[in-house]
C-alpha cells in the first residue's frame, strides 16, 4: 500500500494522509512544502479535524506559520534559517513593504547566514556599521539597516525563539542635523513653478501638434488637454502646501480628501507614524485638489504612482535647480513655517512626527524667536 491522501471539501489545504503502514492523520498545508500534522483519525475526528485546519491557516495567514511552529525553538537555529523559515512567511504576510524589507536583509546580512542566531553580537553590526560607513553609504541608509534586523531579531524573541534581542541596546547613528535640512529659496521656489507652468504648457503645445497630425490623416482627435497634463504639478503644489511624504501622497484617495471641510486625511495605513492625521488645506492647496478633481472620477487614489523620480529629475533639470529631491518639498513647508513664526509643535503635528526632536531640526531657522525670548528677561 502507498501513502495517499484525501484533500477536503469545504476546508482547503485540510487532507487526510494514509501512511503504508495504515496510520492516518490529519494535515494542514498553508503553503507549497509547508504542512503540520494536526491529530490523528479516527481520535480526531472531521468536524475537529476542520476546526482545527482553520486556526492553523489564519496563524499563518496573520504570522506567516502556525504558531506552534513560531514558538518552536530550535536548536542552533541560524540566522539564515531563521530569515528564510520563518521571519521572510512572516514579513510577506503582515508588513506593507513586507517584500524589500526581506530584500535587504537577504543582501546586507549575508554574512551572518550561518551564525547562529543566539551568537549574533553588537560586535557583528558594528563591524557592518564601520564598513558600510567606510564604503560611504550613508547614515541614514545604516539607520534603516539597523531598524530592520533589531525588528526581525526581536520578532524572534517575541516567538520564543530567542531569550533576548543582541541588539537591543545599539542606538542609531547620530548626524549633524542641520546640514540634512534642504528646502526652496524663493528664487528656486519660483524657479520650479515656472518650469511645472513650463511643462503644461509644452504637453499642451504637444497634444495640440498631435491632433494636427490626426487630424491630416482623418483619426480621431484627442483633444485639448483640460486642467493638469499629468499627476506632476498637482502632486508637487500639494506636497509644497502640505508636507505630505511622497509615500502618503502616492496612497491618497479621494475618499481621504474634503473639499468641504479644507483638509485631507491621512490613514494610520499609509502614514508613517503609525497614526492618522489631519491636515487643513490652505487656498492653494485647496484650488488645485478642486481643478485636479474635475479629471476624476472622484473614487480611488489620487495619483497613481509609485514613484516620481523620472518625471522629478527632468524637472530640476529644467528649473536649474541642484540637490533637491522631491522629499525636500516636505521640508520646505516646514522651513516655511518656522521661518513665518508658526510654534514647532503645531509643526510637528502638522508633518505628523511622533517624536519632537524630529521637528527640532528646524529650530535654528527661527533665531529671532530665540532673540525675543531672551530678550524678555530684560526689565
Amino acid at each position: 500500500m502507498r501513502r495517499t491522501a484525501f484533500t477536503d471539501s469545504k476546508v482547503p489545504g485540510l487532507s487526510l494522509r494514509i501512511l503504508p503502514s495504515g496510520v492516518k492523520s490529519w494535515n494542514v498545508t498553508w503553503a507549497r512544502n509547508r504542512d503540520l500534522a494536526i491529530g490523528k483519525y479516527p481520535t480526531v475526528t472531521l468536524e475537529a479535524a476542520r476546526t482545527r485546519a482553520r486556526r492553523k491557516l489564519a496563524e499563518a495567514d496573520e504570522h506567516g506559520a502556525p504558531l506552534v511552529l513560531m514558538k518552536a525553538k530550535p536548536r542552533h537555529l541560524t540566522w539564515g534559517t531563521f530569515l528564510t523559515e520563518h521571519y521572510k512567511p512572516h514579513v510577506l504576510a503582515t508588513a506593507k513593504a513586507g517584500a524589500a524589507t526581506v530584500a535587504n536583509l537577504e543582501a546586507q546580512f549575508a554574512h551572518l547566514d550561518d551564525t547562529p542566531l543566539a551568537g549574533i553580537t553588537r560586535a557583528d553590526f558594528d563591524a557592518f556599521k564601520a564598513s558600510r560607513l567606510k564604503a560611504k553609504i550613508k547614515p541614514a541608509t545604516v539607520n534603516r539597516d539597523l531598524d530592520r534586523i533589531k525588528a526581525a531579531l526581536a520578532q524572534a524573541v517575541a516567538w520564543e525563539m530567542l531569550d533576548k534581542n543582541p541588539l537591543a541596546g545599539v542606538k542609531r547613528i547620530k548626524r549633524d542635523i542641520e546640514q540634512r535640512i534642504r528646502y526652496l529659496t524663493k528664487d528656486e521656489e519660483n524657479a520650479l513653478r515656472s518650469a511645472l507652468e513650463a511643462r503644461e504648457a509644452r504637453a499642451r503645445s504637444q497634444r495640440a501638434s498631435g491632433d494636427a497630425w490626426r487630424s491630416e490623416r482623418g483619426y480621431e482627435l484627442l483633444g485639448p488637454i483640460e486642467g493638469f497634463s499629468d499627476h506632476l504639478k498637482p502632486m508637487t503644489l500639494l506636497a509644497l502646501n502640505t508636507g505630505l511624504r511622497r509615500g502618503e501622497l502616492t496612497q491618497l484617495k479621494w475618499s481621504d480628501v474634503d473639499l468641504e471641510g479644507k483638509r485631507v486625511t491621512v490613514r494610520a495605513g499609509y502614514a508613517k507614524s503609525g497614526k492618522a492625521r489631519h491636515v487643513p488645506l490652505n487656498t492653494e492647496a485647496l484650488q488645485v485638489l478642486k481643478e485636479y478633481r474635475k479629471q476624476h472620477s472622484g473614487k480611488g487614489e489620487l495619483f497613481g504612482v509609485a514613484s516620481v523620480k523620472t518625471a522629478w529629475s527632468g524637472l530640476m533639470k529644467e528649473a536649474k535647480i541642484s540637490g533637491f529631491r522631491f522629499h525636500d518639498l516636505r521640508h520646505s513647508f516646514a522651513s516655511k513655517l518656522v521661518m513665518r513664526g508658526i510654534d514647532l509643535n503645531t509643526v510637528r503635528e502638522l508633518l505628523g512626527h511622533g517624536d519632537i526632536a524630529m521637528t527640532l531640526r528646524y529650530a535654528h531657522l527661527a533665531p529671532e524667536h530665540k532673540a525675543a525670548a531672551v530678550e524678555a528677561l530684560v526689565d
